[in-house]
C-alpha cells in the first residue's frame, strides 16, 4: 500500500500571504514616512528657502489636504483596478512625488511634489488594507489588517526620527532621498510579493463613500476625529519649533524626542485597543482628550531642557496615540455593515485635520507664540470632548436611514 503525501499548496499559499502582508506593511512605513517626515524639518527648510517656520509648515498642510482629497476621489475612480496595479501607481506616486521634492529649487515646487507624493499615500493605504484582507482566510483578517496599519506606527517610531537625523546630520534633501529609496523597496515589495490577481470586494463608488456624511451620528464622531486629531497635530506639525529651547536646533536631539514619541504611542495605541474591547471605546477616548487637553496646557512649562521636555512628549504621545484605536472602534460598532465605509471616510477626516494643524498651528504661532501656542490645541482638545459626548447622545438614538453597501458588499472583483 502506497502513502499519499500532503500537497503542500496550503503551506505555500501561507507563505505568500505572510510575505504579502508584510509587504504592504513596509509599503506603508515607507509611504507614512514620507508624510510625517518634514515635520522635523521646518528649520531646514525655512533656512534653504529664506521662509518663515510657519511658512515651511504649510508643505504639512499641503500634504495632508491633498490625501484628504485623493482618498475617496482616485479610491472611487481607480475601484475597478485590479488591487495590485492601485498599489503600484500609487507608491510609484509617492516615490516621483519624494524625488520631486529632494529636487525642488523652490518651495512651491515642494508644495507639488508634495501633493504628487500624498496622492499616493491617499490611494495606497486604503487598497493596501483591503489587498491584506484578501490575501489570508477570515479569520485572520483583522491581524492582516492590523499588521499593515502598524506601518504606520513604525514610521512615527523609527523612520520619521531616522529621516530627522538624516537631515540634521546632511541636510533635508538627503532625508528626502532616503524616503524615495524607502518607496522603491516598497515599490519592489509590490511588484515581487502581491499576487496579479485577488479577489478582493468590489470598491463602493464615491457617492456610496461620502453617503455616511448624511447621518448625524456617523458626523459627530467625524467632528470628532477632526478637533481631536487638528489638537494632536499641532504640537506634532510644528515640535521643531516648540521644542528649539530644549534641542538647541540639533537634529540629533530632536531625533530623540520623536523616536521617544513614537515609540510610547505605539504603546498607547496598543493599550488603547485592548481597553476599547473590554470597556468600548467611547470611554478610552474621553480619558485620552482629557490627558491630552492636561499636558498641552503644562506643554509651554516643558520646553526650556531636554528632561522635562521628553517627559513631555511621551506623555503627549501616549494620549494622543490612544485616540486613533477607540475612535475606528465607535465607527464601527456604530454601523457594522457599513465599517468598510465609514473607516475610509474617517482617514480622509483625519488627514483633514493633519492640513488644519498646519495653518491652525501657524495662526495661533502668530498670535500666541510657539512656545504657547500648545494652548489653543488644548481649547480644541476640549471642544472635541463637547462633540465626543454629543456623538456618544446621539449614537443611541436609531438610524433614520441605513448605510449599507448592499449589494456592493457582497460583490467581488477580481482585482
Amino acid at each position: 500500500m502506497s502513502r499519499t503525501t500532503p500537497r503542500p499548496a496550503a503551506a505555500a499559499g501561507a507563505i505568500t500571504s505572510r510575505w504579502g502582508v508584510a509587504a504592504l506593511g513596509f509599503g506603508v512605513f515607507a509611504v507614512g514616512t514620507g508624510e510625517f517626515v518634514l515635520a522635523g524639518l521646518l528649520s531646514l527648510l525655512s533656512e534653504s528657502f529664506r521662509i518663515c517656520e510657519t511658512t515651511a509648515g504649510q508643505v504639512v498642510t499641503t500634504f495632508a489636504l491633498a490625501a484628504t482629497i485623493a482618498a475617496p476621489l482616485l479610491g472611487a475612480l481607480t475601484g475597478a483596478w485590479p488591487r495590485r496595479r492601485v498599489l503600484l501607481v500609487a507608491v510609484l506616486a509617492s516615490t516621483l512625488g519624494n524625488a520631486a521634492t529632494a529636487l525642488a529649487p523652490t518651495f512651491p515646487v515642494v508644495l507639488v511634489a508634495q501633493a504628487v507624493a500624498a496622492a499616493g499615500v491617499g490611494m495606497f493605504v486604503p487598497a493596501a488594507s483591503v489587498t491584506a484582507a484578501a490575501l489570508v482566510p477570515p479569520e485572520r483578517q483583522g491581524r492582516a489588517i492590523a499588521a499593515t496599519v502598524t506601518g504606520f506606527t513604525a514610521a512615527t517610531a523609527l523612520g520619521v526620527p531616522l529621516g530627522t537625523a538624516i537631515g540634521g546630520a546632511v541636510g533635508w534633501r538627503a532625508t528626502m532621498w532616503f524616503v524615495t529609496v524607502l518607496t522603491v523597496l516598497g515599490l519592489a515589495g509590490v511588484l515581487t510579493l502581491i499576487p496579479k490577481r485577488i479577489p478582493t470586494p468590489a470598491a463602493p463608488g464615491l457617492r456610496e463613500r461620502l453617503r455616511p456624511l448624511g447621518d448625524r451620528r456617523a458626523l459627530a464622531l467625524f467632528a470628532t476625529t477632526l478637533t481631536a486629531f487638528t489638537a494632536v497635530y499641532i504640537p506634532y506639525t510644528y515640535i521643531s519649533v516648540i521644542f528649539t529651547p530644549a534641542t538647541g536646533g540639533s537634529g540629533g536631539r530632536l531625533a530623540v524626542l520623536l523616536f521617544t514619541l513614537g515609540i510610547v504611542g505605539l504603546l498607547g495605541n496598543l493599550a488603547a485597543g485592548a481597553l476599547a474591547d473590554r470597556w468600548s471605546g467611547r470611554p478610552v477616548v474621553t480619558v485620552a482628550l482629557i490627558a491630552l487637553a492636561v499636558g498641552l496646557v503644562i506643554l509651554p512649562l516643558t520646553t526650556a531642557a531636554p528632561i522635562p521636555a521628553t517627559v513631555m512628549i511621551a506623555a503627549y504621545g501616549f494620549a494622543a496615540f490612544a485616540i486613533t484605536t477607540p475612535q475606528q472602534h465607535r465607527l464601527i460598532t456604530l454601523d457594522p455593515e457599513s465599517a468598510s465605509v465609514l473607516i475610509p471616510l474617517n482617514q480622509a477626516v483625519l488627514y483633514l485635520a493633519i492640513s488644519l494643524s498646519g495653518l491652525v498651528g501657524a495662526a495661533g504661532i502668530r498670535w500666541l507664540g510657539a512656545n504657547r501656542v500648545s494652548i489653543l490645541a488644548a481649547m480644541i482638545a476640549v471642544l472635541a470632548l463637547s462633540l465626543s459626548e454629543l456623538a456618544n447622545r446621539l449614537a443611541r438614538r436609531p438610524l433614520a436611514e441605513p448605510h449599507r453597501t448592499g449589494k456592493d458588499s457582497r460583490a467581488f472583483s477580481d482585482g
